[in-house]
């Protein structure tokens, strides 16, 4: 009898037997067919990951941030050993044995699979499924699978365990754009995943089974049913008890979800255009380009420059900058609330003299990250506020005269260029401080003619005016007549000479680090002496009195010193006002977008106010 089951169980069996050996032995076929073009173009290299780049302001802290996927890896050290073994006894029990993948795990798929009359995902260990995270695609082919294999051996071959299992752990998808274990405990819980309980982590093991249905901003239910299931799978395995189990479960979840730091929109923007001027400045790009004469050649260098940056931002960077906080809320804060319900625009830009480090930065109303950027795009004409940098400090250095020195300020004409003082007025025999003080134009012209306009410009040259060139060297310069124009950051950052006649160029970012800390770029210090002590006493005593006595009237500051200049285009297109305290260097520019005149507004003295605005201590 028991003979006659025996042969009864082998016939019956027998089918089933004959089906497994076809199976496998396609895929045994398989394997041989690709495992040689396969194996040769098996690239285990590291896979690029866009991490994302943070800044922070004066003080340290955080104030932007900037990526499309949410990442923190953590070593293999820094990884709990309970959260190891929630993924390891749910995912893969025969992790640490196995070459890469597991036979019997593979028998038991292509019998569902058969079964199903489809190609269903299965019996993947954990080195499978980095491999196909990392490598291959999602495609549930049986070719994908014999690929998948050949990688997973190949991965076993040259990492360690803990290797494989710190890549998985890193590289798994939490749902929400969020990848690794050390991300999703920032990101749901704002901890470090050392600081979560075990609740927590149980929790956040959950969501990559299933990222859509276990989305825990969704589908909170779902993810704490399965948050139980894998407590329950770690007590019957007996890395925790069914007591510890069911205390863990009982456990309230609240999630603390992260929002992205997006503050001050108009200095982080300036950031990431520094942040390419300064690879440019040290990696030799700026170099290359100053020197290429072709604009095809510029463009591909530019392009080469694009490339590098783009590089290093994927990286992740923390770039630590100059921003004050406080200064930077409350501009934004007083110039929106002066221009709301108007359609005028304005600009301005801050320095701290000490450091001459740029502080704070205006961008435009209600400026949203990466619109145009008035403060250092918005290239304008800058009328008399270039008087001082063009023509008055150039007269004083080089020549013996002082403010109280005679200039007429009648008409006059170089060629066909007449220019006009204000309103048409006539002048005779007045000071330099007087035509100063009102900002006569006829007087300056005199003086530039006086000074000469190559000698003038290479006062000029020796600031950041990018846009300045050969095509500006005439007289209409000397009362702002430039073909481009200025931004208001470039102001400002010239006339920081005027502190004590030493210039260095104005920054906002001052270092660049990489994940460990290092510094990866920073600014070199560029300090020269570009006006004598005497030439900055002049333009000191003379910017004073414009705010005390002439056009600079109604700028109004807590500061022991308070010095500028204004400035008005054809047609009152433009309104500026330049200069500086003891504490600070600033300018402002106000206008539309599409330049009409303020004629009507200029009493308004807007640009005043915000001036007076930007300067507060």
């Amino acid at each position: 009898m028991r003979k006659l089951i025996g042969i009864t169980t082998i016939l019956l069996t027998l089918p089933i037997m004959v089906f497994l050996y076809t199976q496998i032995g396609s895929e045994i076929h398989a394997a041989t067919q690709f495992q040689t073009q396969v194996k040769s173009s098996i690239q285990l290299t590291e896979p690029s990951f866009s991490s994302p780049v943070v800044m922070k302001d004066r003080n340290g802290k955080i104030f932007s941030e900037e990526y499309v996927e949410w990442r923190k890896p953590l070593e293999y050290e820094d990884i709990p050993f309970f959260i190891q073994e929630l993924f390891i006894q749910s995912e893969d029990t025969d992790f640490y044995e196995h070459v890469g993948y597991d036979l019997s795990a593979i028998v038991r798929a292509v019998v569902s699979n058969s079964s199903a009359q489809q190609s269903q995902q299965g019996g993947s260990t954990i080195t499978q499924q980095l491999v196909r995270m990392r490598y291959l695609t999602e495609e549930k082919t049986y070719e994908r699978k014999v690929t998948e294999l050949l990688y997973a051996y190949e991965l076993e071959q040259v990492s360690s365990k803990e290797k494989i299992l710190e890549m998985y752990m890193n590289e798994m998808y939490f749902s929400n754009q969020v990848y690794g274990i050390g991300a999703a405990a920032t990101y749901y819980f704002q901890k470090n995943l050392v600081e979560c309980t075990e609740a927590e982590m149980a929790f956040l093991a959950a969501i990559p089974n299933n990222p859509s249905l276990y989305n825990p901003l969704k589908n909170f239910n779902e993810t704490k049913l399965r948050q139980e299931l894998l407590l329950d799978v770690l007590a019957k395995n007996g890395t925790i008890t069914q007591a510890q189990a069911n205390d863990f479960k009982s456990q309230k979840i609240t999630l603390k979800t992260k929002q992205k730091v997006q503050q001050y929109p108009s200095y982080s923007t300036y950031v990431i255009k520094e942040l390419s001027d300064l690879i440019a400045e040290k990696d030799g790009f700026a170099e290359r380009l100053e020197k290429a004469q072709d604009p095809a050649m510029k463009d591909l260098i530019k392009a080469e420059l694009k490339s590098k940056v783009d590089e290093i931002v994927s990286t992740g960077v923390t770039i630590e900058t100059s921003l004050d906080p406080l200064k930077q809320q409350s501009i934004d804060r007083s110039f929106n609330k002066k221009l709301e319900n108007t359609e005028l625009q304005a600009s301005g830009a801050l320095i701290d003299n000490k450091t001459r480090e740029i502080i704070a930065l205006y961008g435009g109303k209600d400026y949203r990250k990466f619109d145009f950027h008035r403060a250092y795009q918005g290239y304008r004409q800058p009328g008399s506020a270039i008087k001082p940098l063009l023509v008055y400090a150039p007269f004083f250095e080089t020549t013996e005269y002082s403010p109280e020195s005679q200039v007429n300020g009648g008409k006059y004409c170089i060629g066909s260029f007449c220019p006009q003082n204000y309103g048409g007025a006539v002048y005779g025999d007045v000071t330099i401080k007087q035509a100063f003080r009102f900002s006569y134009n006829t007087p300056a012209v005199r003086l530039l003619e006086t000074v000469g306009i190559e000698q003038a410009f290479g006062f000029l040259n020796r600031f950041q005016f990018s846009e300045v060139n050969s095509e500006d060297h005439n007289f209409p310069a000397a009362i702002g007549g430039f073909n481009n124009g200025v931004t208001s950051l470039q102001m400002a950052d010239a006339y920081s000479s005027f502190i004590n006649g030493q210039y260095q160029p104005t920054r906002a970012i001052r270092s660049v680090k990489n994940k460990n800390g290092d510094i990866l770029y920073a600014w070199d210090s560029e300090t020269q002496e570009i006006w004598s002590a005497e030439t900055i006493s002049y333009m000191r005593s003379m910017l004073q009195d414009v705010v005390d006595n002439g056009t600079g009237i109604g700028v109004q500051g807590d500061s022991s010193y308070i010095g500028a200049k204004t400035g008005t285009t054809n047609d009152f297109h433009d309104f500026w006002l330049a200069g500086l305290t003891e504490e600070y260097t600033a300018t402002v520019w106000i206008g539309y977008d599409q330049p009409r005149d303020m004629g009507d507004i200029e009493s308004e003295k807007i640009h005043h106010y915000l001036f007076s605005e930007l300067i507060k201590r």
